[in-house]
């Protein structure tokens, strides 16, 4: 139990430092497509962390609930915010209290973490799983035909629910094996759904709202797969811990929508001339 958190965690080592890269890499190419900036070095490179992050975060689902899992994901941003303050960007007093947070909340969902549930999934919920992913794609394509204004906020939020996907899909695979991957249809519902939230995320990395885009991608990373889990996979906290683990959901998830804002210009956080931007700081 214990090493599927530890696991979780070392995930969310790897993708905040994943989101530093990959917003450096966005920062740099604002006139570039979404599509060039993923092939930069520095994304890329964030990309092999995010790979690692997955495999890690593929065995933590293997014995804890999604619910524990993604938020304990949403830690990345706390992440974020620690590894660019050794980079020299400065944190406030309300990021550090965020970063604390994060840690209560991680600290609440260890405690009351059980083991994750066994339905019996058939076909019909992986072929839903395929439709998730169908609709995310028809909503970024259909993405011009909002304001503006509204890019950065539902590209977040599409990127938070492919990711989201991908998490489920993990979820469910029944085995590891490459032989059994091969015919898994999770496995194409994983790889898909994190193609485009990776897509969408370099999207809004380039546009404006940086604060609103990255709260809706915690939200869809989190929120949805733990109500999916909760609802349709059977996932349970352990027996008599469900406030316990409830409250460490929200606490942690609320800390990371407050490091949400990390990086904001006109916040309290400042980076000086010259310093990496985090995943939170392209603007």
């Amino acid at each position: 139990m214990w090493w599927g958190l530890a696991g979780a965690l070392a995930a969310a080592v790897a993708y905040g430092l994943a989101s530093i890269l990959q917003a450096s890499a966005a920062d740099s190419s604002r006139d570039a497509s979404a599509e060039a900036v993923v092939f930069k070095p520095r994304f890329v490179l964030g990309m092999g962390l995010d790979a690692v992050g997955f495999g890690v975060q593929v065995a933590a689902l293997q014995v804890l609930p999604l619910f524990v899992v993604q938020s304990a994901l949403a830690a990345s941003l706390a992440v974020t915010a620690v590894a660019a303050r050794v980079l020299g960007v400065r944190l406030g007093r309300r990021e550090w209290l965020a970063v604390g947070g994060v840690c209560v909340g991680l600290g609440l969902l260890g405690v009351s973490a059980g083991s994750e549930g066994n339905p019996a999934v058939g076909h019909g919920f992986r072929w839903a799983l395929g439709a998730a992913v169908a609709v995310l794609v028809l909503a970024r394509l259909s993405i011009q035909l909002v304001p503006r204004r509204l890019h950065g906020p539902l590209l977040g939020l599409i990127a938070g629910l492919g990711f989201g996907v991908v998490a489920i899909s993990a979820r469910i695979i029944p085995s590891l094996a490459p032989a059994h991957l091969i015919t898994e249809p999770a496995a194409y519902t994983a790889v898909a759904g994190g193609a485009l939230a990776m897509l969408c995320y370099a999207a809004a990395l380039q546009r404006g709202g940086v604060t609103t885009a990255t709260a809706m991608l915690v939200v869809g990373e989190t929120v949805f797969p733990a109500l999916v889990g909760l609802l349709l996979l059977d996932d349970r906290a352990r027996h008599g811990y469900a406030a316990v683990a409830a409250c460490g959901f929200v606490v942690a998830v609320a800390a990371a929508l407050v490091l949400a804002r990390f990086g904001e210009p006109g916040q309290a956080v400042s980076a000086p001339a010259g310093s990496p931007p985090s995943r939170e700081s392209s603007t």
